[in-house]
């Protein structure tokens, strides 16, 4: 038996508005149960997408919970498929609760996380794939983050996978048939035409896994620590970023005991930014505690900013946090240009060959929109930042893409080393159940379960 499902669907506190929303069957009959037009009508019925306004009220006691907004919604042109009702009141928590509990006892059930957005997916208006797109375009921090979601939602990659898949389909077939019946007067499905086709496929699944690097990092964030020893620019740096004084800055060595960490926006890209206590020998208990956790948190940061004091020569820290930092992604900063300067970046180069060094003068705020300009190009590999619909956010996609990528390369080697076809079939059909995982075509129901299990209730 379908059931009729209802949740709020707006984050509870206060607001303007809150919502609660009914989908299945029943959303309807309950909602011509508990809902009284303003004005008074013989024979009330509510006009598919048209906003009525009224109270609701409980049949029984005749109790008027609030002043509300009503809509209806007939199926199957509505977001999940299946006639719905959306109620508008007062974004009290009182009121939303109660207008939910109303609903549920004229015969709704609770909704589960993300059931509305499932039924949309079992009823066919949207793949996996966009429905996971709605979580990130909920939960997105910056309007680079929110476009890339926004464009999957919409079908972008849905789009480029089907067509791949559909390529795919096509070879498969055709190895399939000159397998199954070698004598028939077809067409011979030759190594070279395997080939071919092999690396069209494996061309557009390695574009996708291109953007995607930066499609993660848009959709997660990046963790980037500031680290340097004491009083070299670090707290400076970090209220510049900010654009507020979060950190204490003064002359004394050490004012920072612990990190600090905040969310910012940096060209569209969500960084968490973390303000390291300066490394160096302590003797000081407390110092010392806060000099370990700014190590940890180094190591765990995706990428690092090295501040060096160029008004002086390097010192044993400085060399120190140099050798703990040689495999790290890390740009060097030689603050304090306005003064003397006594550290060459050739004495950088010899400690991190591969680190970016730039100057700056914090002071002044100089210097800063080249260190911008250095974080992006480390995520963007030094390449054009990609469209917002080539970028796939998604851990989950990119792994299956990963996955196909080896099938597709396997099948390519049986193909290229004449193997019988058999290997490549067996490879290309592995690829193309991958693929069909992203969009749900082929995904388990226990995949599918994980997924919903993901949103927030009343989405």
């Amino acid at each position: 038996m379908e059931r009729t499902i209802a949740a709020i669907s707006t984050a509870y506190g206060e607001a303007g508005i809150g919502i609660v929303r009914m989908s299945g069957p029943a959303a309807k009959e309950i909602a011509e149960k508990i809902f009284v037009p303003a004005k008074a009508a013989e024979n009330f019925k509510f006009r598919p997408r048209f906003m009525h306004y009224g109270s609701i009220a409980d049949p029984e006691t005749k109790e008027i919970l609030d002043e509300v907004l009503c809509v209806f919604m007939k199926a199957p042109h509505t977001y999940t498929g299946e006639d719905m009702v959306e109620i508008q009141c007062h974004g009290s928590i009182v009121s939303v609760k109660n207008i939910l509990a109303l609903c549920l006892k004229m015969g709704a059930e609770p909704a589960d996380r993300g059931e509305f957005t499932k039924l949309a997916f079992l009823n066919g208006r949207i793949d996996l794939s966009q429905a996971e797109a709605v979580i990130d375009l909920i939960k997105a921090r910056t309007d680079k983050g929110f476009d890339a979601a926004l464009a999957q939602m919409q079908g972008s990659l849905s789009e480029k996978i089907k067509g791949i898949r559909s390529e795919l389909m096509d070879l498969l077939v055709l190895l399939t048939v000159n397998m199954d019946y070698p004598d028939e007067d077809i067409e011979i499905a030759t190594y070279g035409k395997i080939s071919e086709s092999l690396k069209s496929v494996k061309s557009k699944l390695d574009v996708l896994l291109e953007g995607s690097k930066e499609g993660k990092i848009l959709r997660e964030g990046l963790g980037i620590a500031i680290a340097g020893k004491p009083n070299v620019g670090k707290s400076s740096l970090m209220n510049i970023f900010l654009g507020e004084h979060r950190s204490i800055v003064t002359d004394i060595p050490g004012t920072t005991r612990d990190t600090i960490e905040e969310q910012i926006s940096l060209r569209g890209i969500p960084v968490r930014l973390i303000d390291t206590a300066g490394i160096h020998d302590s003797e000081d208990i407390v110092e010392s505690i806060g000099i370990e956790r700014s190590k940890d948190a180094v190591e765990k940061s995706d990428m690092v900013l090295l501040l060096l004091d160029s008004s002086r020569p390097l010192s044993e820290d400085d060399i120190f946090i140099m050798k703990a930092l040689e495999e790290r992604p890390c740009i060097a900063v030689l603050n304090k240009s306005d003064l003397e300067q006594k550290l060459k970046p050739e004495e950088i180069l010899k400690y991190l060959p591969s680190a970016e060094i730039l100057t700056s003068s914090l002071i002044n705020e100089e210097g800063v929109e080249q260190i911008k300009d250095a974080i992006e190009r480390k995520i963007t590999e030094r390449k054009e930042r990609r469209q917002s619909d080539n970028l796939d956010t998604n851990t989950r996609h990119i792994q299956l893409i990963r996955k196909s990528v080896f099938e597709i390369e396997q099948a390519l080697e049986m193909a290229e080393s004449r193997e019988a076809m058999d290997f490549s079939e067996i490879n290309g059909n592995a690829a193309f159940g991958y693929l069909g995982e992203i969009t749900g075509d082929t995904a388990s129901g226990e995949i599918i379960n994980e997924v919903f299990a993901r949103f927030c209730l009343g989405k």
